[in-house]
């Protein structure tokens, strides 16, 4: 009774700390390369992550579905890596941010996918990024079919840091004023834009983080031939 207690204590002072902007959970690592205009250039270390894929038309509220799945992996619906037959769920921390994007088809589940897809109304995709305590191997499965653990390489991505609370239009109007600080820089977009979260819906709409993001190349460097795959 008195773990209970101190969770649920432990829970409220996180809530409220949320409110105002202060972020408890772990975030990814990551070293700023270079900065054009407002956004940064950001090269994240290899990460571990949760992804929620949801299918339906425009218009449902899949963002709250997603959100459902993932809260609840980590509450528990999960089994341990290397668990034969049933074994008890492992209640794991929320980190941030959270990350979403709308990908043009999904990808088959055996293929890692990248932080940033490409943006259609086909399928969401919803991540939650594991503790660095977690490897692929360690990782909790989790037992809905409609998640599964990815690893991301590293990855570079130019980011646009923006609060207030995010409606559509405003991270319609984020992403594009992230592409159009990328114009004529020494980075070049790869793929669509996605979005990073970090407060509860709870916060206070001016001390709220989120970001535009999308993964970049050097200007330079060749694009891939069509066709060919890596």
């Amino acid at each position: 009774m008195a773990g209970d207690f101190l969770d649920r204590m432990k829970q409220m002072g996180e809530g409220i700390a949320g409110m105002f902007g202060v972020r408890l959970g772990e975030q990814p690592d990551y070293a700023v390369l270079d900065s054009v205009g407002d956004a940064e250039i950001r090269r994240y270390a290899p990460l571990l992550a949760v992804e929620a894929r949801i299918r339906g038309r425009a218009g449902q509220d899949r963002e709250s579905d997603a959100f459902a799945l993932l809260i609840q992996y980590l509450q528990g619906a999960n089994r341990p890596a290397a668990a034969d037959g049933a074994a008890a769920g492992e209640s794991l921390p929320m980190t941030v941010p959270v990350a979403v994007e709308f990908l043009a088809e999904p990808m088959e589940p055996a293929i890692p996918g990248p932080i940033v897809g490409v943006a259609s109304d086909d399928v969401l995709s919803m991540r939650f990024f594991l503790p660095k305590t977690f490897t692929a191997e360690t990782a909790p499965q989790p037992l809905d079919n409609r998640l599964r653990i990815v690893a991301e390489p590293e990855t570079v991505l130019a980011v646009l840091r923006y609060s207030g609370r995010p409606t559509d239009d405003t991270v319609e109007e984020r992403d594009a004023a992230l592409l159009a600080a990328l114009e004529g820089s020494r980075w070049r977009p790869v793929g669509r834009p996605l979005a990073l979260f970090y407060d509860p819906p709870s916060a206070i709409p001016f001390l709220r983080r989120n970001e535009a993001a999308v993964r970049v190349a050097p200007a330079d460097e060749p694009t891939e031939a069509p066709g060919v795959s890596s």
